[in-house]
This record gives structure tokens, sequence and C-alpha cells, in this order.
């Protein structure tokens, strides 16, 4: 876990590590539970999106994503953003039954918040780390961003648009921060890999793509 201070108001930002995003999600039997916070710490879902994916956005994306929308009234505009097999199971079995336009988690913002409250302060009470106290939701889609940057070392553009974030200054704010020992190092082989006779290839191509869309929130 790692926590840093707000700029503007009380309170921190939290990471967590795979591990500990994990034993949050453990926390919780009932499937519901355990979406709410996979799409979170999975997926880098809004508590807004959380609420609001229906069971066919798994049904109509491509294998391993789930369709998010930038306005789920108007649905003109989304995103893919990449699963993990086990939320895709676990959304399988717990929408059987329903019909296409059903909501996935079917609760409000707020009781997805508690959800998440809860689950923290559980593990706050067996471990006593009390950075589990400053956690919310949406340091769960933190630590997701931070996870495929530096542990996966996923392209921040590509980053960018699994997550709908249009803004680089506020993307790099949020999310790069500064570049830890072991990515650096894992960086640096890459780069004389390359020029010492590994293959290379084209990771760039000029596009329009959902990095050009508004979705609202960091």
């Amino acid at each position: 876990m790692r926590l840093d201070d707000y700029a503007e108001k009380d309170g921190k930002r939290v990471w967590l590590t795979e591990e500990e995003i994990n034993r949050l999600v453990d926390v919780y039997e009932d499937p519901e539970k355990r979406v709410a916070l996979m799409l979170a710490g999975r997926a880098g879902l809004r508590r807004s999106e959380i609420v609001s994916v229906q069971k066919k956005d798994f049904e109509m994306a491509p294998s391993g994503f789930v369709r998010v929308w930038g306005d789920y009234a108007k649905r003109d505009k989304y995103r893919e953003a990449p699963i993990p097999d086990e939320l895709d199971h676990v959304v399988s079995a717990l929408t059987h039954g329903y019909s296409d336009e059903d909501r996935v988690v079917d609760a409000s913002g707020t009781t997805v918040w508690r959800w998440v409250q809860r689950a923290a302060d559980g593990i706050q009470e067996e471990t006593g780390d009390e950075g589990w106290g400053y956690l919310d939701v949406h340091d769960l889609r933190r630590s997701w961003g931070g996870h495929l940057l530096w542990d996966c070392g996923v392209l921040p553009t590509v980053v960018m648009e699994f997550g709908g974030w249009t803004d680089w200054d506020t993307f790099a704010d949020h999310y790069l921060g500064e570049i830890t020992p072991q990515a650096q190092q894992r960086e640096r082989e890459k780069v004389f890999s390359e020029s010492e006779g590994g293959e290379g290839g084209d990771v760039y191509s000029p596009r329009s793509s959902a990095i050009g869309q508004s979705y609202g929130q960091p």
C-alpha cells in the first residue's frame, strides 16, 4: 500500500497492491459485492459506471472486455476495458436469467462506497494498518491504473483509452507519479534488448480513439 496527501483536501490517496485488492474482494462471498469491487479494482470503472453497466455490455464487447458507456442514457460513445477471466465468470453466473438491460450491480453508488468501506474497515481491524481507513472506491481505479502502467508496462496512451481518461496533464498528475526502481530497470532492459538485436515492432499507430472522447472525472 502507498499513501499520498491530497493537495487541496483532507485525507489521502491510496494505491493498493494486487494482493491487497485480492484481499479486499475476498472479504465478500456475495457475487454482486465481489463484482462491484472487481469492476473498480480489476477493470478501472468509476463508481457511477459500476452501478450502470448492464449484462449486454459484457456480451457485446470482445472476449475479455466490458463495454463502458460515456453516457448510459444516450449510449452513443463507449470504451472497452479489459477484464480478468475471474470477473467474466462471476458476472456470467450472477447474471444468468437476467435480461440484456438488467444492471449487473443493482445498487446505488453510495451502497458500493459502503461495501468498500466495510471491507476496508474489517481489514484495518485485522491488520492494524490505518491506511485502509483512507480507502475510497476511486482508489481502486487509481490502483488499477498504476498496476497497468508500472507492473504490466502498458503504454500510457493505452491505459488512458482503457480507463476513459482524456486529459494528459490530469492523467499524468494522478497516475504516472514517480517511476519505481523495478519499473526503471525493466524499461532499461527493453531499450538495450532492442539495440542489441532483439526483435522490434511498431507499437504506435496514429488514429482516432476513445482518448478523444470525454468521460468525466479522472
